[in-house]
């Protein structure tokens, strides 16, 4: 398959702008990936469709405030032009990988400066719109997150962040700091949806893969194969490896929400379709065609053409059953994106 082979027609009004006044309120389209058979639900019927010896798994990373906007040194050949930084994860040397814009003026060597006592500069170019950095001034990395930071809201959602969005762009079992976009399938849970799938006998575990620029890096290449992403942090536990494991060999269904829970379970599976408890970096590409050895049940956001994101869903779905899946979604105006409406494939 070719990357234009995952476009489609989305008319600008369905991108969701703002979060749902309420998290469990968003539609649910239900897609049988045997049949193709679709129906029009409402989120809170989600609890209806998991079996009590089913285990639902979760991403509980959490947003941090990644995006910085600063200004260059004013010196030579530079002009204290503004400038972005959004960072991606600290390395063991307390140096950061972050992305930059303008990323050609972006050299090692310069400096941004996002406040009197804040300031990183530029160690080296890593390639791929990557650099490392390194913070200095009065204030260390994570203080000048705190003060500076903003909550790295998609470029689609056209508007400035607001306090609300520190919140609303965060799931609310978020534990473990380190993504840089939200896990966008569990923004619609509650803890009374959760509660009500527990009370049912539902397992709910949770694992975390750091959420980076792999995740939403463009397809730039029609040949699915030249494309590679950037690694991203996971960790699956033991006590979730056993859960997940128990429940599959009774009988129950493993549901993922969203693309990386499939992505970190797919990663940590033996040939056997029993996850193993492991820690390390993924770049795992999941496209048609694809076996999956362990998700049985993927709820998931409706996701941006040519995405990897798509790509997956797709592999799992069925690529004719997905894209005439979200030709329906947009035939019945359902809100896309981040902050948009949910899929449920069975």
């Amino acid at each position: 398959m070719h990357a234009s082979d995952f476009d489609y027609s989305l008319p600008p009004e369905l991108i969701a702008q703002e979060p749902l006044p309420d998290r469990s309120a968003a539609r649910l389209l239900v897609m049988d990936r045997t049949t193709g058979a679709m129906v029009h639900r409402h989120f809170t019927e989600l609890i209806d469709l998991i079996a009590p010896e089913d285990v639902l798994v979760l991403n509980t990373s959490r947003v941090i405030p990644a995006r910085l906007r600063g200004t260059r040194d004013a010196g030579r050949g530079t002009s204290g032009a503004p400038t972005e930084i959004l960072l991606v994860r600290e390395l063991e040397d307390g140096s950061w990988i972050a992305m930059g814009h303008p990323g050609g003026k972006l050299k090692p060597g310069r400096r941004v400066r996002f406040g009197p006592d804040s300031e990183a500069e530029i160690l080296e170019v890593l390639g791929g719109g990557l650099r490392r950095v390194r913070f200095g001034g009065t204030l260390d990395a994570r203080a000048t997150i705190a003060r500076y930071g903003a909550v790295p809201l998609p470029p689609y959602i056209r508007r400035d962040p607001t306090p609300a969005d520190r919140d609303r762009y965060q799931t609310v079992y978020a534990e473990h700091d380190g993504s840089i976009a939200a896990p966008t399938a569990g923004l619609h849970f509650t803890t009374g949806v959760l509660d009500a799938l527990r009370a049912k006998g539902v397992a709910v575990v949770s694992l975390d893969l750091h959420v980076g620029p792999g995740t939403f890096k463009p397809v730039e290449t029609e040949d699915l194969d030249a494309h590679r992403m950037h690694g991203e942090a996971y960790e699956v536990s033991d006590g979730v490896a056993q859960t997940v494991n128990q429940r599959r060999r009774a009988g129950g269904r493993v549901w993922a929400v969203g693309t990386t829970v499939v992505r970190t379970l797919e990663t940590v599976a033996l040939p056997s379709g029993e996850i193993q408890a492991a820690r390390g970096e993924t770049a795992l590409f999941i496209h048609p065609p694809y076996a999956f050895r362990v998700v049985d049940r993927l709820l998931t956001n409706f996701h941006l053409p040519r995405s990897t994101l798509l790509m997956l869903v797709c592999a799992f779905g069925g690529y004719e059953r997905v894209m005439q899946a979200y030709r329906q979604a947009v035939a019945a105006r359902y809100r896309f994106y981040s902050y948009g409406d949910a899929m449920a494939i069975l």
